[in-house]
């Protein structure tokens, strides 16, 4: 899955790519490197990160996906917390929704199961303002596993489909160094006894420099997507796809 960030501040590449034209380039170069998904957001969830408003997410958001989801052939995810961008984002041309935030807007499940498209759905502990100062207490893959199927059973109450659930349990959102390599050796965990596919994102994250000290950031990464790989996740969410699909060569 490759980002695609159409924002002036995400923490890695804010400002490379949003507009409408340097969006659509960089799609089509994602796709070009390996990429079988494009993850498009245009709002930045980094740590520190003031919230968007729905209209300048949308602003942001449309006309990008409006230059390029008619053109790749690759499935499109929108990144978004708010379900009115999510549902505006389907009807532009993406395929699936990425809440980061386990339905801080509790109509994203019911906005998933009308229109029938996968939903990712993320452990999520804090805010952007939070997540790199309160971090989750206790034994890790516990608490992201009984998040995870609280949010699972709000998805099926709520008409989403089971085969159209894939769950991420969250690196950096409230997470410690240790425990995102933690996540990372157990991804089959999240899986459920394999019913859902897994989604990691360990992309250029802070704890890559605690996991593989003195390493390229990008190298880090592709490091540790072999790791979870390894481990059973089924989707690595990667800013430099072509750096990590060399390791998969």
């Amino acid at each position: 899955m490759g980002i695609l960030n159409v924002t002036p501040d995400s923490f890695s590449d804010g400002g490379l790519w949003n507009n409408p034209e340097s969006a659509r380039s960089h799609a089509f170069d994602l796709v070009e490197q390996g990429a079988d998904i494009i993850d498009i957001g245009a709002e930045s969830t980094r740590p520190g990160a003031d919230p968007v408003s729905e209209k300048d997410e949308l602003a942001r958001l449309i006309p990008s996906l409006n230059g390029f989801a008619s053109s790749v052939d690759v499935p499109i995810s929108v990144d978004t917390m708010k379900a009115s961008v999510a549902r505006s984002a389907i009807e532009a041309g993406a395929h699936i929704i990425n809440d980061v935030s386990g339905f801080s807007d509790p109509d994203m499940p019911h906005v998933a199961a009308e229109l029938d498209v996968p939903l990712i759905i993320m452990n999520n502990y804090g805010t952007p303002k939070t997540f790199n100062s309160d971090f989750i207490q206790g034994d890790i893959l516990d608490v992201a596993m009984t998040y995870l199927s609280e949010k699972i059973d709000i998805a099926l109450s709520a008409g989403v489909k089971e085969h159209n659930i894939i769950l991420d349990p969250g690196l950096g959102f409230g997470t410690t160094m240790e425990q995102c390599v933690t996540i990372i050796e157990n991804s089959s965990l999240f899986s459920m006894g394999g019913k859902y596919p897994v989604l990691i994102g360990p992309s250029r994250k802070r704890f890559l420099a605690h996991a593989y000290p003195g390493m390229d950031k990008d190298e880090a990464t592709a490091e540790s997507c072999v790791k979870a790989a390894a481990g059973g996740a089924d989707i690595l969410r990667v800013h430099n796809v072509a750096c990590v699909a060399k390791k998969f060569c």
